[in-house]
This record gives structure tokens, C-alpha cells and sequence, in this order.
């Protein structure tokens, strides 16, 4: 059962099992307003939810699972024509709950929030799709990624080993409900374990200091907005696990929280097709930049370019696969794409580049596309690069990409916030690393283009001039 926790005759009422935008929802309330939102969605098909940080999205989205009914979760932000693709490519036949203002030809199911109903549904088939989630588009138009409820009840059982995570917990951040991080582990995650649920709305280093939770999600530029201020960030001494996602962490971030909170974050890794994979422990080793072992249940292997496996010795690269029980059943009318990336054999191909050592720990480098640099001969990890310039004073957010090169194939590129010479910079990294892996150019920029989970869109880089 998904909403075990939820659903449950032995779990006991609470009355703030769910905060959010102003909104309070015992776990009574929300069993009973979810039920008379399942009544209304019940039958084939699938709905849209504008996913807005809102009681009536929480409502929508566990109505869905209670009916059965699969969601595809829209961003609110999204461009027209982006938000008409996933409409037309998922067949959505409805809004559900909070809706645009241009419906785009759809009917729209309003969600009650005083609406209640005790009707009993039969829990849907493991196999059944829970939701559809589209893709950032960063390889062509959007691709809707399917992942059943199996696949989300054992990610989240996991995690839950990984982390400790109990119903004892209070959950909080402020994170978007159309991604992984914020839907699946922070809501959903809530949901099946039982934990009080709060949603800080805006991710800013004093919501996050107010909450008094125990458990806190967060991209690292949350992280970074905490350790910038001091105070707020003191008040989460008295959590029990900070937990870091959805891209890299800075190094200087990671000791920032060491030293305020007294917490060492926990960093993970995942993506929307597969969920949460590797992770490092509540009670276990947590390593600056690297991102821990593989979850119960989950395989990993890193290959080189001709597919024979790499060394385990921290330092070679290679590209990572993995497989286990909480992968995606495919791309939505997608069979191609598909098969690019999931073999018969269970192995979903990431996409990103990683080195692993003796012990089974993880380090990301990036994604193959971006993040692997062949320079001279040489095989360069930007994350590597930037990690040592993060260590500099004077730089205060970075992105390293590999440009078109007559002479090396690619040459290593910095862009950096920051107020350091771009001299004194390249000089910096080739003092910390081998020569071969410093900068042979600094930018200095005012900002770098990033998503609305904070990854920096790398191809965008590629393109500026």
C-alpha cells in the first residue's frame, strides 16, 4: 500500500500532519479531503495538477493515488508552449485543484478543502502507474517519465533505512512540487512513512530556522542562502539530518553547515526515472562531494566508452549505471528513447559520469555531455575543477564546461562570481590539481543560468560568447 502510513486503521490522528501556505491538515483531514477528491478524478485517464506549493496540490495529488488515477504534476512557471506539450504528449483530460488561467481547451475539477468523504477504495495494482513527470526538456522537447507505485514505495523504504526517517520526524523545506525532491521524497516520502509534513513556502534560511523540524530537504543554493546567515543557521542545530540534492554541493557549503549547524549534510543522488539511488547514511560516513552507496536493493557499475568496467579507485572515470526496484517503466510514447537508455537487463544508462572507490562510495563528476572535459588527451572532471575553485576566497559560485578547441579538443572553461583576477585563478587550480587540469580561461559573470531546482544549465554556458 503507497499511503500506508495514511490509509492505516492503526496510525494516529494528528493534527498538524501537514503544513502549508497557511493551510493546517490533521491526518484525518487530509484522509477525508483526499477521499472526496478521489470520488470526483475516479474512472480512465489521467489529470493535471498546476503544482503549486498548496493544500489543494497535496489534496489533488493524494487523491490521485488514493483513486488510482495517475498524475502528471505541471510546473507553475512553465512557458506556453512547453505546458502545451506535456498536456497534448500525456492525454491529461482535466485540471485538478488550482488551475492557469488559460485551461488550454481542458475541463477543470476544483479541489474543496472542507470537502470530506470516507468511501473505501481498494488499493490500485503495485504496477499501476502513479504519476507521469516530465523531463526539463534540456535534450529536445520534454519526455513524460513513468514510474509506478511500486517504484516510488520502495524508493521510499529506502530511504527511510538509509536515513532513519521515522514517523517521529518533522519534514521540512520549501522546495517545488513538481520535481522528485520536493513531490516524491518530501510529500509522498511524508505520506507513507507518517511524519508531519511542512512546507515553508519560499526556501529562505529564516523559514527554514522557524519550522523546528527534524528533517530538512534542500538544493545547495538553500544550503548556501543557510550558511549565509549564521543565526538561522544555528537554529537548525537541534534537527536531526540536513539532506542535500538535485545537484553538486559546494565544499565550502558543506563546512559552512558543519561548523553553524553541527550537522554533516547528507548528499544523495537520483534523477526522475530512477529516484533516489545512492545516498549516504544517517549513522554513516558523509564525505564533501560524494554523494554515498547504493541504496538497499540497488546495483551500480561505471563502464568505460567501449563498456568494460572501470577501476574502483576513486580516480578513474567512468560512465554510471544503475539498476533497481525503483526505476521508471519508460517515456510516455517514447519506445526509442526508451531503449536508448533502459536495457532488457534492468540497467538505466544516466547519463552522468562518476569515479568510485574501494569502500563502494560515489562521487558525481557531471553529466557526460558537460561535465566531461577531453582535453589534450586527458580526461578532466569539470566537478573536480570546480570543487578547487570554490576554495579560493574570491569566487563565489562557478560552472566549468569544456569549449571547442583547435589544438586540445576541448579547452577547460571557468565561469565564476566572484571578484578574483581570472589569472590568479587559473594559477590557483593549477597549484591544487595537475596542470593539465587548470583553466586555460576564467569568465568572470555576474550570475549563471540555472533551473528552477538550482542545477546551472551548463548548455547555455556553451552557447555565450
Amino acid at each position: 500500500m503507497l499511503l500506508s502510513s495514511l490509509r492505516s486503521a492503526d496510525s494516529a490522528d494528528i493534527a498538524d500532519a501537514v503544513r502549508i501556505d497557511g493551510t493546517v491538515l490533521s491526518r484525518s483531514d487530509l484522509l477525508g479531503a483526499a477521499t472526496a477528491v478521489a470520488e470526483r478524478v475516479a474512472g480512465p485517464g489521467r489529470v493535471a495538477v498546476l503544482a503549486r506549493p498548496t493544500a489543494a496540490t497535496v489534496l489533488a495529488v493524494t487523491g490521485c493515488l488514493i483513486a488510482g488515477v495517475p498524475f502528471v504534476p505541471v510546473p507553475a512557471d512553465v512557458g506556453v508552449a512547453e505546458r502545451a506539450h506535456i498536456l497534448s504528449d500525456s492525454g491529461a483530460r482535466a485540471w485538478l485543484g488550482d488551475a492557469p488561467g488559460d485551461l488550454a481547451g481542458l475541463s477543470h475539477i476544483p479541489v474543496r478543502l472542507h470537502a470530506r468523504s470516507w468511501h473505501s477504495y481498494a488499493e490500485p495494482a503495485p504496477d499501476a502507474p502513479a504519476y507521469i513527470m516530465y523531463t526539463s526538456g534540456t535534450t529536445g522537447a520534454p519526455k513524460g517519465v513513468q514510474t509506478s507505485r511500486r517504484a516510488v514505495a520502495a524508493d521510499i523504504d529506502a530511504l527511510a533505512t538509509a536515513w532513519q526517517w521515522s514517523a517521529d520526524d518533522t519534514l521540512v523545506h520549501g522546495l517545488p512540487l513538481f520535481h522528485v525532491h520536493g513531490l516524491v521524497l518530501g510529500l509522498l516520502g511524508s505520506l507513507r512513512i507518517g511524519n508531519r509534513f511542512v512546507h515553508t513556502g519560499k526556501p529562505t534560511s529564516e523559514a527554514y530556522a522557524a519550522a523546528g523540524g527534524t528533517l530538512y530537504f534542500g538544493v545547495p543554493t538553500v544550503w548556501s542562502r543557510v550558511v549565509a546567515d549564521p543565526e538561522s543557521a544555528r537554529a537548525l542545530r537541534g534537527a536531526r539530518l540536513l539532506v542535500s540534492g538535485s545537484a553538486g554541493l559546494p565544499v565550502p557549503v558543506f563546512d559552512g553547515l558543519v561548523a553553524l549547524t553541527g550537522h554533516a549534510p547528507v548528499e544523495r543522488y537520483g534523477s526522475t526515472e530512477s529516484l533516489i539511488t545512492l545516498s549516504t547514511l544517517g549513522d554513516g560516513e558523509r564525505r564533501p562531494g560524494w554523494v554515498g552507496l547504493p541504496l538497499a536493493g540497488v546495483q551500480t557499475r561505471l563502464v568505460d566508452e567501449a563498456g568494460a568496467d572501470v577501476p574502483h579507485d576513486g580516480e578513474t572515470i567512468g560512465r554510471l549505471q544503475v539498476r533497481g526496484p525503483m526505476m521508471f517503466d519508460g517515456y510516455l510514447n517514447r519506445a526509442a528513447a526508451t531503449a536508448e537508455v533502459l536495457g532488457a537487463d534492468g540497467w538505466y544508462h544516466t547519463g552522468d559520469v562518476a569515479v568510485l572507490d574501494g569502500d563502494g562510495m560515489h562521487r558525481i563528476v557531471g553529466r557526460e555531455s558537460v561535465d566531461l572535459i577531453k582535453s589534450g588527451g586527458y580526461r578532466v572532471g569539470a566537478g573536480e575543477v570546480e570543487t578547487a575553485l570554490l576554495g579560493h576566497p574570491g569566487v563565489a559560485e562557478v560552472a566549468v564546461v569544456g569549449l571547442p578547441d583547435h589544438d586540445l579538443g576541448q579547452r577547460i572553461v571557468a565561469f565564476v562570481v566572484g571578484d578574483a583576477a581570472p589569472q590568479a585563478l587559473i594559477d590557483f587550480v593549477a597549484e591544487q590539481l595537475s596542470a593539465h587540469k587548470r583553466p586555460r580561461e576564467v569568465r568572470i559573470v555576474d550570475a549563471l543560468p540555472r533551473n528552477a531546482m538550482g542545477k546551472v544549465l551548463k548548455k547555455e554556458l556553451l552557447t555565450w560568447s
